[in-house]
């Protein structure tokens, strides 16, 4: 990463197309149409087709631009367990997908929706909302390949802590059902208020409390205490001290590689010296009044960070920042784009520039977005281009505990996600359509949890290949990081 690239030209050449404004009525008829194209009980099959891909080939294919020397990182976190490795296969899922019936009604696509990646974040308000939080893969698609990837999540996780098929079926119908019917009420509200509609996480333990134990409900508390203690300041405090009087981040290798280790001095003094046009190139994808905020700050320090489970092997850097004085921080977090896995059966995003792909669809999907939020292109060392996008390090990010979930805490969650990614598919997708498709009976729901056991069952087959891949030494795997 040595110079930034202007972030200008970034939409795809296109056809000025005008906007359609069907009526409720003509709409409706788009979504029962639909239904009679690909019926709701297609969803429930699966059934892996000939010549499917060798799921270990497809991993391999897509760590070919990867650091190499993260990738027994990123197989090893995997490696865990079937649901570890099922949030790292999103890739394979998408090639899965893509085989199936479509219903052609369309809406902006988290594109790795399992359970995982939902959670806290904070608003500009300060206050902590329920939503998507990952969206590196997104991009346009049909509706139900975010809601099979959230169903899938859920059997998968169930089956990790060893719930019985009963509950696994409940908790996905749980989801399921959440979705058809908060899709119902965004088709009947006002345009502008599924726009302004979240839930704020202190209205969780109050919507879900007469079915939780005093235990988990403390649980939950805690763990929504921890989310909001998650902020620049306690980034600060975790990840840096002062060296020779200066404030550096603090060497956690493999995990965090500060600058001063990973370049030889040349190369580290070039980059550094560079460092102040790269964040010029990322502030004019700002709006006016935040980039009046970041000129605030001034650059103190980087280092590279390993995150996430399927991340692990993309260039993500911690950017450290000062305001008025050395207690006065603003963490941001780097995190290399590439294109979404979906791409290759969606076709390319509008966007050329990948990293204003994942903020663009960001910014789209969630209820209120980090106002750091932006992107930019480097030339890396290597002399190739490369894009990323940025946010704040943490910003009150929260994540449910799913390792200690019993079968009716991961039911309400269920509920939860399912109400969470209804929303954001309402935003940019047309409710009134999508709810006319799925109806108000449950066939749409039966459809779901008949497909996401089918397809932990693959998930288990692929898993045990993956293993097999590790164990003859075919992939390298790092355990415990």
């Amino acid at each position: 990463m040595v110079t930034a690239v202007a972030p200008a030209s970034t939409h795809r050449p296109t056809r000025q197309n005008r906007v359609e404004h069907l009526s409720k009525a003509e709409r409706e008829a788009r979504g029962k149409a639909a239904r009679a194209e690909t019926p709701r009980a297609s969803h429930a099959e699966w059934n892996p087709p000939a010549g499917r891909n060798d799921p270990v080939d497809l991993i391999e294919q897509e760590e070919l631009t990867r650091l190499p020397d993260l990738l027994p990182i990123r197989h090893g976190r995997m490696l865990v367990s079937p649901f570890t490795f099922f949030r790292g296969a999103a890739g394979l899922m998408a090639a899965d997908l893509a085989a199936l019936p479509r219903t052609g009604l369309h809406t902006q696509l988290c594109g790795d929706a399992h359970l995982s990646n939902f959670g806290a974040f904070a608003t500009p308000d300060r206050r902590l909302a329920f939503g998507l939080n990952d969206f590196d893969e997104t991009l346009p698609g049909p509706f139900e390949w975010d809601v099979k990837r959230l169903a899938a999540s859920f059997a998968v996780a169930g089956r990790d802590r060893r719930f019985n098929r009963p509950d696994r079926e409940q908790i996905i119908l749980a989801a399921a059902r959440s979705y058809r019917e908060a899709m119902r009420g965004f088709a009947e509200m006002r345009v502008l208020d599924v726009w302004y509609a979240r839930v704020h996480v202190e209205e969780l333990a109050t919507r879900w409390a007469d079915r939780g134990t005093p235990k988990q409900l403390k649980r939950f508390e805690r763990n929504v205490a921890k989310a909001r203690a998650k902020d620049s300041m306690r980034a600060f405090q975790r990840l840096t001290e002062v060296v020779d009087g200066r404030r550096r981040i603090i060497s956690d290798p493999p995990l965090i590689v500060p600058l001063e280790e990973l370049l030889p001095p040349v190369e580290r003094s070039e980059l550094e010296r560079h460092m102040q046009t790269i964040i010029r190139s990322y502030r004019r994808t700002l709006t006016n009044e935040r980039r009046r905020l970041l000129e605030r700050f001034q650059y103190a320090d980087a280092a590279r960070k390993v995150v996430g489970v399927g991340s692990v092997g993309t260039r993500a850097w911690i950017l450290l920042m000062l305001g008025h004085n050395d207690g006065d921080p603003l963490i941001l977090q780097l995190k290399e784009a590439g294109p979404s896995v979906l791409e290759p059966y969606l076709g390319p995003s509008q966007f050329a520039q990948p990293g204003q792909r994942v903020v663009e669809g960001q910014r789209l999907m969630q209820a209120a977005s980090d106002i750091m939020l932006g992107w930019l292109k480097t030339h890396d060392g290597d002399g190739i281009e490369r894009a990323y996008y940025i946010r704040q390090l943490w910003d009150g990010k929260g994540s449910a505990l799913v390792e200690v979930m019993a079968p009716n805490a991961m039911t309400a969650y269920a509920e939860i996600c399912g109400w969470a990614l209804a929303h954001a598919h309402a935003r940019s997708g047309d409710a009134v359509a999508i709810a006319a498709y799925l109806g108000s009976g449950t066939a749409f729901d039966r459809a779901m949890a008949a497909f996401a056991e089918d397809y932990a069952d693959q998930n288990d087959r692929d898993y045990a290949a993956f293993k097999h891949a590790v164990d003859s030494g075919r992939l390298a795997a790092e355990t415990g990081l």
